[in-house]
């Protein structure tokens, strides 16, 4: 068992895990407008699926890369219970003290260990699973997201979310950045908290199709966010940006232009 703050090795070297950087996560992402509106998008569309399961029940939920717990704690607080599986354990700890913080420690389970490592965790299988912004920084993504669907119940549903590499193309178009995306969105040295496997939504689904996922709702994250050219508007003008968020993220065009794209998957 490895010893308290400390990482565990990824079995493929490539996987990005954030054991170094937990608080910077805390304060570049989660503190952030662009975090703000991430959370308040799922909250909206995780509320909406629960109302899928026909009687008010205590489900089984799983988080895979679950980090701070944010969603996590929602759903507990709803009177469900969570299992959170993440690899680095400096997360693990900052959603711990959260639980207690909230009063829902007895309600959720915390588990350091890495994605791949689930089918041999003997967890069972679970109503809801989660697994939001992890898939791209994942080598192996097909095998990723069988390790995800053998999680589910026959009843089960996966909530999905990813990062969209046609939105990161758009956006780098918009900003002058053409070098970069005549260069396949890559460069010799990877920022800290930049996913290193953007995935094409046109593979994501043909994947999800070869494992029998179909897909229940499509919400882009951040369709409106990232594009401002006035940045400050983010902050002054939140409430504003969030309405016109939820009003048309689920609409095309710009559900395909959300910098992340949120699916919810069942069996068929």
């Amino acid at each position: 068992m490895p010893k308290k703050g400390k990482c565990t090795t990824v079995e493929t070297p490539q996987d990005r895990n954030f054991c170094d950087i937990a608080n910077k996560f805390k304060k570049n992402i989660y503190g952030t407008t662009k975090g703000r509106i991430r959370e308040a998008v799922l909250q909206r569309d995780l509320q909406e699926v629960l109302a899928e399961f026909e009687t008010p029940q205590q489900l089984r939920i799983l988080d895979v890369g679950g980090g701070q717990g944010q969603l996590a704690l929602y759903l507990a607080q709803q009177g469900h219970h969570v299992t959170v599986v993440d690899i680095s354990e400096p997360m693990l700890e900052l959603a711990k003290e959260r639980a207690h913080i909230h009063g829902v420690h007895n309600a959720m389970t915390f588990v350091h260990a890495p994605l791949q490592t689930i089918p041999s965790l003997s967890l069972g299988q679970f109503d809801l699973v989660l697994c939001h912004a992890v898939l791209e920084w994942v080598v192996e993504q097909q095998a990723a997201l069988k390790i995800l669907k053998s999680t589910l119940n026959s009843h089960g549903i996966l909530s999905l979310m990813y990062f969209n590499k046609s939105a990161q193309r758009f956006a780098n178009m918009i900003y002058g950045n053409f070098d970069y995306v005549a260069k396949g969105l890559k460069v010799k040295q990877k920022v800290g908290l930049s996913p290193n496997q953007p995935l094409e939504s046109e593979q994501v689904d043909a994947w999800l199709r070869e494992l029998g996922l179909t897909q229940m709702s499509k919400t882009g994250v951040r369709c409106f966010h990232d594009y401002l050219r006035e940045l400050k508007k983010a902050e002054h003008q939140f409430d504003a940006l969030l309405e016109m968020e939820l009003r048309y993220n689920r609409s095309e065009p710009y559900a395909s232009l959300g910098r992340y794209t949120h699916l919810l998957l069942k069996v068929f």
